[in-house]
């Protein structure tokens, strides 16, 4: 391996860096600053000037109006994509296409087609990739993915998940009109929902059969600051009944724009499991515990300190994402887990829409 790649810090590049607001701004920023092993080296934006803000406000050396250009420079090792969901094919495949490794937010595409295609072309290049499934990844997922697997609550029974956001409520910025059109792939069943069902599979296995109730309860909501009404074709409330490959039934209850603590509580035949936080913006930007009601090997430390809300989770999946990079590991979600859970989702909408029960 390059000696370069493994004592060198990793330069990396985002592409959606913006200094006044976004999910790179809130989260992956100040992860990255706490891991001294990858070195913010450029941003991209909309435009040049936003972009030469950015880089002045976050520290990085370079700034670019294209983030085409940007992923194609040579001293790029890894890039970030956090841009919207319909812009994520291209950034994606051209950087893919330049050996870059890659670290893409969730939902990796618009559909299960724009999935498989880059599933596909990381597996042709050859390069690592990650999918921003953060709070599946969490420690306390994986914590508690490795007591179910260990026995310590005897043979799975019954699973109940109720998981909100803030988001898909009756207002929002004018910035976030376009998540409210299900033809983008931003909604509330692909983010929360995902994220959501990401974390299900991840402790209790793939899911067996689904059946489900996909509604929309509010169907307009108005943009703040400019009294304008959007019409909202996605759904803002999502109910699942499954059965899991080993059995375990669950219930999962996806509510928009009512932001309360998670609930996901897991019972065996030996004793119970809980895995508990909250953020306003959905269970994968908090800081997660897990409580068993029988004597279990205590959560494991992060990998980061220091971090507050939504950075943690970042901060763990970009510290292994790099040890992966290096060591030529695949220990974190990646692009045929985005498939994987692009295809559940679609059965999830084929149960809602036909009224039936739908094997995976």
């Amino acid at each position: 391996m390059n000696s370069s790649l493994k004592f060198q810090p990793l330069k990396l590049a985002i592409a959606g860096a913006n200094a006044e607001r976004g999910w790179a701004r809130d989260t992956h920023i100040p992860a990255l600053k706490a891991l001294p092993g990858i070195e913010l080296y450029a941003v991209s934006a909309r435009n040049q000037d936003i972009a030469d803000v950015a880089a002045s406000t976050f520290g990085a050396t370079k700034a670019f109006g294209d983030t085409l250009a940007m992923v194609r420079d040579p001293e790029v090792e890894v890039v970030a994509v956090t841009v919207k969901v319909p812009e994520h094919r291209a950034i994606v495949l051209a950087a893919i296409d330049a050996g870059k490794h890659v670290y893409c937010e969730w939902p990796l595409g618009r559909d299960l087609a724009e999935a498989q295609e880059l599933a596909e072309a990381a597996r042709r290049g050859g390069v690592h990739v990650a999918i921003g499934l953060q709070g599946a990844n969490s420690l306390a997922v994986r914590h508690a993915a490795e007591l179910v697997r260990d026995g310590a609550i005897g043979q799975l029974l019954n699973l109940r998940v109720v998981s909100s956001t803030a988001g898909w409520g009756t207002a929002a910025p004018p910035h976030y009109a376009y998540l409210q059109d299900r033809r983008n792939g931003a909604t509330l069943a692909s983010i929360a929902g995902g994220h959501t069902l990401a974390a299900v599979e991840a402790v209790v296995g793939s899911f067996a059969h689904v059946a489900a109730r996909n509604s929309i309860l509010r169907d307009t909501l108005e943009l703040m600051g400019t009294g304008e009404k959007v019409q909202r074709t996605c759904a803002d409330h999502m109910l699942i009944i499954g059965q899991h490959d080993g059995g375990c039934v669950s219930s999962v209850e996806i509510l928009g724009g009512v932001p309360i603590p998670l609930r996901f509580e897991l019972r065996g035949t030996l004793g119970t499991l809980e895995i508990n936080g909250y953020h306003p913006g959905g269970y994968q930007c908090a800081a997660l515990t897990v409580s068993c009601s029988r004597d279990s090997d205590p959560q494991p430390a992060p990998a980061v300190t220091g971090l507050e809300g939504a950075p943690i989770n970042v901060a763990q999946l970009w510290s292994q994402f790099e040890l992966d990079i290096r060591n030529g590991s695949h220990s974190v979600p990646d692009f045929d887990l985005a498939v994987r859970l692009t295809r559940l989702l679609d059965a999830i909408d084929t149960a809602s829409d036909e009224e039936r029960t739908v094997a995976l």
